[in-house]
C-alpha cells in the first residue's frame, strides 16, 4: 500500500447487484469525477459587493461587546457575522478558511501537508454540492465570506502579507462538510499492526534471544496509514455538556425554561451573538468562530434548544475479498468491482519556492479504502460522510416557529450526532438522542473487528429511522435533561428500556454528574429562571456524599495521630462542596486520585462510574442499573483507603504548603488582569459545575475548560434570558471584552440578555455599519 486518504468524494451510497452504486440524484459517478476536475478549476462563486452589503446591515454592540446584528436580508446578516468574528478573533478566522481550502502548506510548509490532504477532497465536495444548498444557506455563506474579505481589505496590517481577501461561499461551506471521526480507523489499524507483528514473530519462531512482538517494527504501510489517521489537531469534539428543559408545570411562571451549558476548552471559540432579519430570523445564542452556521444552540422568540455530545457508533469497517484474477478489484454481489483511484496533489512552501506532494486515494461505493493485505480490502463506511447540509439544517432550526417545524429540520439528519434538548413558548419540552446510526444487519465490529462482506445484504445501507431513536415529548414530572450519558434515564418517571433499541445503541450508564443533575431536577418543586441559575451552579461533589463516611471510618479505625488525625477531622467537617471558600475538597480529591491509581487498572466502565479501575477495587457497591441513583457507594478496600489517605495528607501539604487549603486558593480564573478564586471540578467526581484546569507557572490550577458558556432562557411572551461567556468575546488581550466576564463567571453569576429593542438600546455601547469608513477602527481595541 502506498499513501491513503480517509474521505471519499461523497456520502456512502446504497449498493445494488455487483456492487455498483445506485444512481445519484445529481449524476453518475463517472460524471462526478469529470465534474470534479471542471469545478475544481472553475472560478469561485461571485460575492456581492461588500459596500452594498454594509448598507444593508447594522451592528449594535451592547455591554460586554455582544453584537446584535440587524440585517435587511440573510446575505447581509452573514456579512456582519463574518465582520464581527474577524473583528474580535482576527487571524484565527482567516486560518480556518485557509485550512478548509486545503492550502495551509502553501503558506506554512510541509508540516501542514496532512491537514491539506484531509481537506482538499472535502473542499472539492463543497464545490460540487454547493448548488444543491438552498438560496438562504448560500446567502449566509457568501455574505460571511464577503464580511471576512471586507475586513481584510480595510485592515491589511493585521494579517500576514500572503493573506488575500478572496474567500468564497465554497470555503465557508467546506467547514460544514461532515468528516467522520477517525478514531475507529486509528484503533483498528493499530490493532492490525500489532497482530501483524505477532504473526511475523510467530513465523520467525521467536526464541529467548529474539525481540518481543511489542518491540518489533511495524510494517511501513501500516505505519503510514496509522499516521494518516492521526488526530486532527484542530478538531474540537464536544467532550461534555449539561442541558435541562422544564415544562410549564414545573415553573413558577408557567412558562417553559431551557438551560444550555456546553463544556469545551476555553479556546473552542463559542461566540455570543444576536441576529435579526425581519420576517426571517430573530435568533440569540452561540455561534462558533470560523463560520456562520456551526454547531449552534440558543433561542428565537418561540423556541430554543441545547446540544450535548452522545458519541454514537456511526461507522463500520468491512473486509472485502480481493479479486485474484483482476488487479485493484474486489468481489461483491457476485461480480468483480473496480476500486476507484484518485491522485491528490498539494502545494507546499519550500523556502522561497513552492513544491508539490502527491498521495494516492482508493475508494469504493461503500467508502474509502483504509488498508489492503492478506487478500482483503478494508473499507471504512461512515454514516453521513460527505453530508453537506449541516449548516442548512441549523439555519432551519434557527428559523423554526414551532416544534413541528423544528423537528422537520432535525429530521434532515444532516447533523449526524448530538443529544438535542428543546423547549418552546407553546409549553413543549422534548429530548432526542439524535444520531444517524446505521441499521446494521450484523453486530458492530467497533474498532476491533472488520466485518466480512460479500453481498449488499451483509452491509448497512440506511440509518435507523428518526422516530425509532430514543426520545421523550412532554414526559411526566415536567423535565428532560442530558449530561452526555445514554438516554435511558433522561426522566426518572419515564425511563427508556434499552432492550427496545437495536444492537449498536449505547449500553446503560449513569455517571455521577448525571445523578447530581437528577437530584437537582427530579421531584415536584416549581422553579423560576433565577432558581435554575442557582441550581446550575451547585458546588456539591457527589462522590464525597457516596464514599466519605466509609473513608472517615476507615481512617479512624487505624487510630490516627498528628496531622492524619487532624486531616480526617477536617474531612468529616467538610461540607462536600468545591465552593471557593470550602476547605477539604483539595485533600479529598488528592486522596481519591491515589485510591483509584492503587486499584486494579481497567478501562472505564459503567460499574466504575467512568474511573479507570475495576468496579470491585473501588466501590463496595459499584454502579448498577437496578439502583441507578444510589450507586456507586461505599469503599471496596478500607485498608487501602486509609493508607492512601495518609499519603494524600503528605502530598497535599507538600504540593500546596498545607493540607487544609481552601479550594479557591488552589483553583483560579486568570484572564487578562483578572485573578480570582473559582469553584468547580471534574464531572467524574460528581460536580455539575464542571471545570478543567491546567497548572500555571506558580503552581496554581487555572481554569481552561469545562463550564465556559452558559445560557438560560424562559419562554415568556417575550423570552427572558441570562448568559455568561467566561472567556469573553475576544482572545485579543487589548480588547475590553477579553476578560470582562471572567470575574462574573467565577462568582457563579450571569448577565441579563438584551433581546428586545428596548434592552438593546439600554445596554448599547456602539452602533456601526461593518466596513463603512466610520467603523474602520475595531471595537475590540477601543
Amino acid at each position: 500500500m502506498r499513501q491513503i486518504q480517509l474521505r471519499s468524494l461523497g456520502r456512502p451510497t446504497p449498493v445494488t447487484a455487483a456492487g455498483s452504486a445506485k444512481p445519484r440524484t445529481l449524476r453518475s459517478t463517472a460524471t462526478v469525477l469529470a465534474a470534479t476536475i471542471v469545478l475544481a478549476a472553475a472560478a469561485r462563486p461571485a460575492v456581492a459587493q461588500a459596500p452594498d452589503l454594509a448598507d444593508q446591515v447594522e451592528i449594535l454592540r451592547t455591554t460586554y461587546g455582544i453584537p446584535h446584528i440587524r440585517a435587511e436580508n440573510l446575505r447581509a446578516a452573514g456579512f456582519a457575522l463574518g465582520w464581527v468574528q474577524v473583528e474580535d478573533y482576527g487571524e484565527r478566522v482567516v486560518l480556518g478558511l485557509v485550512r478548509a481550502r486545503g492550502e495551509l502548506a502553501r503558506h506554512f510548509g510541509p508540516d501542514s501537508l496532512d491537514s491539506d490532504f484531509r481537506n482538499r477532497p472535502i473542499h472539492r465536495l463543497a464545490v460540487e454540492t454547493y448548488h444543491l444548498l438552498e438560496r438562504d444557506t448560500r446567502d449566509v455563506y457568501e455574505g460571511f465570506a464577503a464580511g471576512v474579505n471586507r475586513y481584510i481589505e480595510l485592515h491589511p496590517d493585521e494579517f500576514p502579507d500572503w493573506v488575500r481577501p478572496d474567500f468564497t461561499g465554497h470555503d465557508v461551506a467546506a467547514q460544514g462538510i461532515v468528516a467522520p471521526s477517525t478514531a475507529t480507523v486509528r484503533q483498528f489499524l493499530r490493532r492490525l499492526a500489532r497482530d501483524t507483528v505477532r504473526v511475523a514473530a510467530a513465523d520467525r519462531g521467536a526464541t529467548a534471544g529474539a525481540p518481543a512482538a511489542a518491540d518489533m517494527p511495524v510494517s511501513s504501510d501500516l505505519a503510514d496509514a496509522a499516521a494518516l489517521y492521526a488526530d486532527d489537531p484542530h478538531a474540537q469534539p464536544e467532550d461534555g455538556s449539561n442541558a435541562w428543559a422544564f415544562a410549564p408545570s414545573r415553573t413558577k411562571s408557567g412558562k417553559a425554561i431551557l438551560l444550555r451549558n456546553p463544556h469545551l476548552s476555553w479556546d473552542a471559540g463559542y461566540y455570543e451573538a444576536h441576529v435579526t432579519v425581519p420576517g426571517k430570523l430573530d435568533f440569540y445564542g452561540d455561534f462558533r468562530i470560523g463560520g456562520p452556521l456551526g454547531i449552534i444552540g440558543g433561542f428565537n422568540r418561540r423556541l430554543g434548544w441545547a446540544t450535548t455530545n452522545n458519541a454514537p457508533d456511526l461507522d463500520e469497517i468491512y473486509a472485502l475479498d480481493v479479486d485474484p484474477a483482476r488487479p485493484d478489484h474486489y468481489l461483491f454481489d457476485g461480480g468483480s468491482v473496480p476500486l476507484r483511484r484518485e491522485v491528490v496533489t498539494v502545494e507546499f512552501r519550500n523556502g522561497d519556492g513552492i513544491g508539490t506532494a502527491t498521495r494516492e486515494v482508493w475508494t469504493t461505493p461503500l467508502g474509502p479504502v483504509i488498508h489492503r493485505a492478506n487478500g482483503k480490502i478494508y473499507v471504512f463506511r461512515a454514516a453521513g460522510e460527505g453530508e453537506f447540509r449541516t449548516g442548512e439544517q441549523f439555519l432551519k432550526m434557527m428559523m423554526a416557529r414551532n416544534l413541528e417545524e423544528w423537528k422537520a429540520a432535525v429530521k434532515m439528519r444532516a447533523r449526524t450526532s448530538s443529544n438535542l434538548t428543546y423547549a418552546d413558548a407553546d409549553g413543549n419540552i422534548f429530548y432526542v438522542w439524535n444520531a444517524t446510526i446505521p441499521s446494521r444487519p450484523h453486530p458492530s465490529g467497533r474498532d476491533t473487528l472488520a466485518v466480512p462482506a460479500r453481498t449488499s445484504d451483509q452491509i448497512w445501507i440506511r440509518p435507523v429511522d428518526f422516530d425509532s431513536l430514543p426520545q421523550l415529548l412532554n414526559p411526566k414530572g415536567g423535565y428532560v435533561r442530558n449530561e452526555n450519558d445514554p438516554p435511558y434515564f433522561t426522566n426518572l418517571n419515564q425511563p427508556l428500556d434499552r432492550d427496545r433499541f437495536p444492537e449498536g445503541f449505547p449500553e446503560v450508564r449513569l455517571r455521577l454528574r448525571s445523578q447530581h443533575s437528577l437530584e437537582l431536577l427530579h421531584g415536584n418543586r416549581k422553579v423560576s429562571l433565577e432558581d435554575v441559575i442557582r441550581m446550575k451552579h451547585s458546588m456539591r461533589m457527589l462522590l464525597a456524599d457516596r464514599v466519605k463516611d466509609d473513608l472517615v471510618a476507615a481512617v479512624r479505625a487505624t487510630n490516627p495521630t498528628g496531622e492524619v488525625a487532624d486531616a480526617i477531622a477536617l474531612i468529616e467537617r467538610w461540607d462536600n462542596t468545591v465552593a471557593p471558600e470550602s476547605r477539604g475538597g483539595v485533600l479529598f480529591e488528592t486522596w481519591w486520585n491515589l485510591y483509584v491509581q492503587s486499584g486494579e487498572r481497567a478501562e472505564p466502565s459503567p460499574g466504575s462510574s467512568g474511573f479507570p479501575a475495576t468496579p470491585a477495587s473501588l466501590f463496595r457497591h459499584p454502579w448498577s442499573p437496578d439502583e441507578p441513583m444510589k450507586t456507586p457507594r461505599g469503599l471496596a478496600d478500607p485498608r487501602r483507603a486509609a493508607e492512601t489517605f495518609a499519603r494524600a495528607v503528605e502530598e497535599t501539604a507538600r504540593r500546596w504548603g498545607r493540607w487544609d487549603i481552601a479550594w479557591g486558593d488552589a483553583h483560579r480564573v486568570r484572564r487578562g488582569n483578572v485573578d480570582v478564586p473559582v469553584g468547580g471540578c471534574s464531572g467524574l467526581l460528581g460536580c455539575f459545575r464542571v471545570l478543567n484546569f491546567k497548572e500555571d507557572a506558580d503552581g496554581k490550577l487555572v481554569a481552561n475548560g469545562g463550564d465556559g458558556w452558559i445560557l438560560a432562557v424562559e419562554f415568556a411572551d417575550t423570552p427572558r434570558a441570562y448568559s455568561v461567556l467566561a472567556y469573553g468575546q475576544s482572545p485579543r488581550e487589548d480588547s475590553p471584552h477579553h476578560a470582562d466576564q471572567a470575574e462574573l463567571f467565577a462568582r457563579g453569576e450571569m448577565k441579563p440578555v438584551a433581546f428586545t429593542d428596548r434592552d438593546i438600546e439600554r445596554q448599547l455601547i456602539r452602533r456601526y455599519r461593518p466596513g463603512k469608513p466610520t467603523s474602520a477602527a475595531p471595537t475590540s481595541r477601543r
